[in-house]
């Protein structure tokens, strides 16, 4: 094993994460603060909270207003009901569908237009584009020094972690981390921009050398390449790709660079950005929120859910694989939660132009490869779904196949690891988090500051001697 590689072990159980003491002083302690820190479901009711900033109706609590992106996924009435639509999704006031079929007409890479959009509000000219794209270049590079003492030496378990702690960690290499005036926080957004890359790749090296044993390959970026290309080269041994690859991956990331202000880690963004604090706190804030299973790790549920039904099922016939799905529904296969993961989504009701856009294009990687068979399964899930949906729970609710189900695709086509999955989506929702820091502090807006209702009653203070 590398020298980088090598850790303290001594045996002092004050520097390890927990004692066995501490555990069960925490088991024991848990089961008192669950009580204590029970709510009545019917005083949110009586309250007229918005739990989770959702309205009854399932509709989101409108809290701000951006210029950056809207997401359409229904029309309601006057009685303020959903009416399922098509579903859109506008970067400035452009159609995804337009960007990313423009880009491929025009066989180019389309990701970093994307993020120039994002940011500055404009589509750009081709020298406009040249000399953004040669800024984000320069900054591929970490910082002398960083990769080594910061990710090498202290390798994670979990990528996401890492990338964090990473993003955190560069407030030191940056000689003016805390000014928040516009010119400096998009200096640093760009950088951050350029530094991802290089943040998950080595990250995932890091990973697999401690952790699994496995031979470290590590490559340096190329300024000339664009996100996609540099990160595929990063992450396979050999660093070799092929253009559809790079072209496929390429418009994965333009799908997920934004969603509308009020997912959870751009909300947590404007948040923690009307606070006044610096760049590298709000996009590490991010980077954690997007982290959570319930956001971020939907695309790895995909996966571990394909994985789980090719093991278990004889033959791909529609019987076999209804026959499956409705296990997974009934909570009786996969894991357990009744949820069939890719299926489904909070604001898109017919469909999501995301998927559909993923969908055409990992039909040509399946061709391309010989994995049509693999294909076609995630095709039959998108089309028996809906209707074994309705048969075992009794909605009504329309369902879609949202963007993870084909990303799923993509990732095991493209033979990107399992635990890389998340953070490329953190790569590619960084322009999208950036974009919202600025507008929010041109906004200067005012701290976001919800209320509670506190719903504890007043009780008299007991002398210790006194407590049972």
């Amino acid at each position: 094993m590398l020298d980088i590689f090598k850790r303290n072990k001594k045996d002092n159980k004050a520097t390890q994460p927990g004692t066995p003491d501490g555990f069960a002083f925490a088991d024991k302690m848990a089961e008192k603060l669950i009580v204590n820190d029970q709510i009545d479901s019917e005083l949110y009711t009586k309250y007229n909270v918005k739990r989770g900033l959702r309205n009854a109706n399932g509709t989101g609590v409108i809290v701000g207003l951006t210029k950056i992106s809207n997401v359409v996924g229904y029309d309601l009435d006057d009685q303020n009901n959903k009416n399922p639509v098509e579903g859109k999704l506008y970067y400035r006031g452009y159609s995804i569908e337009d960007l990313v079929k423009n880009c491929l007409a025009e066989n180019r890479y389309g990701y970093e237009e994307t993020a120039y959009l994002l940011l500055f509000g404009e589509l750009p000219d081709k020298k406009q584009l040249d000399e953004y794209c040669q800024i984000l270049g320069e900054k591929r590079d970490l910082p002398l020094g960083f990769a080594r003492d910061m990710i090498l030496t202290a390798p994670s378990n979990n990528i996401m972690n890492k990338l964090a702690r990473s993003v955190l960690a560069l407030y030191a290499y940056d000689d003016n981390p805390d000014d928040i005036s516009i010119s400096n926080v998009l200096r640093q957004s760009i950088d951050l921009m350029g530094y991802f890359p290089s943040l998950i790749s080595y990250a995932y090296q890091a990973k697999h050398t401690y952790y699994s044993k496995e031979d470290l390959h590590l490559f340096t970026p190329i300024p000339e390449l664009g996100t996609a290309e540099n990160i595929l080269r990063m992450i396979r041994p050999t660093g070799e790709y092929t253009p559809l690859e790079a072209k496929l991956l390429d418009i994965s990331l333009m799908l997920h660079a934004e969603h509308g202000g009020g997912n959870n880690s751009s909300f947590t963004t404007h948040v923690i950005s009307s606070s006044g604090t610096d760049t590298y706190a709000a996009i590490s804030a991010a980077v954690n929120s997007l982290k959570g299973p319930k956001h971020g790790g939907a695309n790895i549920a995909v996966i571990n859910m394909m994985k789980d039904m090719v093991a278990n099922i004889k033959n791909y016939s529609d019987d076999s694989i209804s026959a499956y799905l409705r296990k997974l529904l009934q909570g009786e296969a996969g894991d357990r939660t009744g949820l069939v993961y890719g299926m489904g989504h909070a604001i898109y009701t017919l469909s999501d132009p995301r998927a559909k856009l993923l969908k055409e294009m990992a039909k040509r990687l399946a061709e391309d490869k010989g994995l049509m068979d693999q294909f076609m399964l995630f095709e039959a899930v998108e089309r028996l779904t809906p209707a074994l949906h309705a048969e075992v729970t009794g909605s009504e609710k329309p369902m879609c196949a949202n963007v993870d189900l084909y990303s799923g695709f993509v990732y095991s086509a493209l033979n990107i690891p399992i635990d890389v999955a998340t953070p490329l989506f953190a790569t590619a929702r960084l322009a999208g988090w950036c974009a919202h820091r600025l507008e929010e502090l041109v906004a200067g807006n005012k701290l976001v500051r919800p209320a509670n209702v506190c719903v504890q009653p007043p009780r008299d203070y007991v002398p210790m001697e006194e407590r049972k």
